[in-house]
């Protein structure tokens, strides 16, 4: 007789494994795109974070802005080209704001895994600013809110 316990085990198992699936399948397409767009003369963009697929809707005026008081704070983002919150975090930037993320990529080369394993990244996402470090999916106002970010367009931050 079966145990009853074990009778979740395998659905659970099938809907993570599918989960998985469409998520490279995902993160695949973006990178494929832009590698087509590569192919046909473009140039790569100038952070390394469309390693994680491209954002798909447009940057507004407020994500764009905070990228780059992120960047000039000196914030970093650590994640994984296959990490799915990896992947939404970036997407909470729109297209062109997630581009010009201060991301580092820990598992597509041995120098980013060795970069990653000295900065002692335990979890995707990461973020680090001033020594001080934040895991997991932070929303577009507790990254304002962290960073010190004021708002100068006049509205409220938007996470989507």
């Amino acid at each position: 007789m079966p145990d009853a316990s074990s009778g979740h085990r395998l659905p659970t198992r099938l809907f993570s494994l599918a989960l998985m699936s469409l998520s490279l399948v995902l993160v695949g397409a973006a990178g494929s795109s832009r590698n087509q767009a590569l192919a046909r003369g473009g140039s790569p963009s100038s952070s390394t974070s469309g390693s994680i697929g491209e954002a798909v809707s447009p940057s507004t005026a407020e994500q764009k802005a905070l990228v780059e008081h992120l960047r000039t704070r000196g914030a970093i983002f650590y994640g994984a080209w296959w990490c799915p919150h990896c992947f939404h975090q970036k997407n909470l930037f729109g297209t062109e704001a997630g581009r010009r993320l201060p991301y580092v990529e820990c598992d597509k080369d041995q120098a980013g895994r060795e970069r990653c394993q000295a900065a002692k990244i335990r979890a995707f996402p990461t973020w680090d600013l001033d020594g001080e470090r934040r895991e997991g999916l932070l929303t577009i106002e507790e990254l304002a809110v962290w960073s010190g970010f004021k708002a100068k367009t006049g509205g409220g931050t938007s996470s989507r």
